[in-house]
């Protein structure tokens, strides 16, 4: 039986760097396939922030919304070199062997997952994550940028999440973090200037930054760059896993948090209490799909398509300043294409009485 390595492009390094990588695979004798799919992982980030679908303590998932990126790409990569089994190094019994598995079944039904963490062979094998590091440094491979027996990194253009054995300790600072971030600067190491961004939504969906149309991954791109200079996107969560237990990671979306922001401004301004209690709900809802694999299902399709019909008249433009891992807002001219919920003012009258603003 033929092995067939496939390896995604999802922005989790520089171009060239994800070509070493292949380079590496090819050159131990496994047949390496690369697929480009930083614009499908960027459309999907642009998502998750048009819906709010954020999870426990408000982070952005990136790493259960990749699974999704990967098994519709790589899965159609697979079919046309005839694979019929999908292979996977995700940890025995966690999130991801889960969301690999429901993907799978989604997208590519006649494919056998196979998960050599749960085969007793491979267990004894390579008893600890120490074992395999030796082994696949023993093959001239090159392993992810920042990764450790340790510690574990792992990214692409919406975010990157941490894991390892300080972090695992509760006792443990953030700033064991620090060392490895990729997209956001420690708040020490950020500029002592604060930076102005503007963003223009259409329905919720960023189409413009500063001013300039520009692609789901360029907005992307930028964001991240312009937020995570200032140290804006680091979060650490003990969060709700898919199995009942808890678990520490620390998570850095800068990009996305710099956009979930600004949107949130624009959702203010033109949803009503009504509609925007709504909006939270079903934005709760579709964090938690997002999370656990779901996001194709059938509630998650019912939630976003409720959300669609409110984020109908969520068009403006916020101007947001970002300083040492804050985000203060700027400004904003919103127009939702319907009458807004009236705005009282009191001081623009003088001060003295409650105004309905024109």
């Amino acid at each position: 039986m033929a092995t067939i390595a496939f390896v995604a492009d999802i922005g989790q390094d520089s171009h060239d760097g994800i070509q070493e990588i292949a380079g590496s695979l090819t050159k131990a004798g496994i047949d390496t396939v690369v697929a480009d799919l930083r614009d499908e992982m960027a459309r999907l980030g642009l998502d998750l922030v048009r819906y709010g679908a954020k999870y426990d303590g408000g982070y952005w998932n990136t790493t259960s919304a990749s699974r999704l990126v990967l098994v519709r790409g790589l899965g159609a990569e697979m079919r046309r070199a005839g694979c019929t089994v999908l292979a996977h190094g995700c940890v025995g019994g966690g999130n991801d062997e889960r969301r690999f598995n429901r993907y799978v079944t989604e997208f590519w039904p006649d494919l056998r997952v196979f998960v050599p963490w749960s085969e007793p062979s491979m267990v004894r094998r390579f008893p600890s994550r120490s074992a395999m590091w030796d082994f696949v440094l023993g093959q001239g491979l090159i392993v992810s940028p920042g990764s450790r027996p340790d510690y574990s990194v792992e990214g692409n253009l919406a975010g990157f999440s941490h894991e390892g054995t300080a972090l695992e300790d509760l006792g443990t600072s953030d700033r064991a973090a620090e060392p490895f971030l990729f997209l956001t600067a420690a708040a020490q190491q950020a500029p002592d200037k604060p930076g102005l961004i503007k963003i223009t939504f259409d329905r919720g969906r960023a189409t413009e930054i500063d001013g300039s149309p520009a692609s789901p991954r360029e907005i992307l791109e930028r964001a991240n760059a312009f937020a995570g200079r200032h140290a804006v996107g680091l979060r650490s969560v003990v969060e709700n896993r898919i199995n009942g237990t808890k678990c520490r990671g620390v998570y850095e979306a800068p990009g996305l948090d710099l956009l979930g922001f600004c949107l949130s401004r624009v959702l203010q301004v033109t949803l009503d209490r009504e509609e925007q209690d709504l909006f939270e709900g079903l934005s709760r809802r579709i964090g938690r799909t997002v999370y656990e694999g779901r996001y194709c299902g059938l509630v998650s399709q019912a939630a976003r398509a409720g959300a669609d019909v409110l984020l109908e008249s969520v068009t403006g433009t916020v101007s947001a300043e970002a300083y040492k891992g804050s985000l203060v807002f700027a400004g904003a001219d919103a127009a939702s294409g319907r009458p807004s919920p009236p705005r009282q003012t009191r001081f623009s009258g003088g001060g003295h009485i409650w105004e309905v603003a024109g």
